[in-house]
């Protein structure tokens, strides 16, 4: 399975709360904030798409799509450390898909399983 793990992720975390995004007033755009977020891990990894509409089974059995900005999930190896909702993947190299580069997520939902070989993980797009 760690073959499969072809993107180089990092992952950071703001214990403290003074990082965030930054508006770029010219462009509109948010850009990462110059606060205390500390990197916490380095390493391989794999950010996936799933489908176009990942689906969540509700109570009445009805299947609500999700929005498609949630859509993406990471692959991480039980290697790296556990991670937390509103942690930031970044992806630094992706040998599957190039847009992925310098691409940052937000981790929405830690619990989407831990299998033998393999920890995942749903993300949100920041940018």
């Amino acid at each position: 399975m760690e073959g499969l793990l072809d993107d180089e992720v990092r992952l950071w975390r703001d214990s403290d709360g003074a990082s965030g995004d930054e508006l770029d007033e010219q462009t509109g755009e948010l850009r990462p904030g110059s606060g205390a977020a500390a990197l916490l891990w380095e390493g391989p990894g794999a950010i996936v798409r799933p489908g176009q509409l990942s689906s969540i089974p509700s109570l009445d059995g009805v299947v609500a799509p999700y929005p498609a900005q949630t859509a993406y999930q990471a692959l991480l190896p039980l290697a790296a450390p556990l991670v937390m909702a509103d942690d930031v993947l970044s992806v630094s190299r992706s040998a599957r898909d190039e847009q992925l580069v310098g691409r940052r997520f937000r981790v929405v939902e830690v619990a989407v399983g831990t299998y033998s070989v393999v920890r995942v993980v749903r993300l949100e797009v920041i940018s």
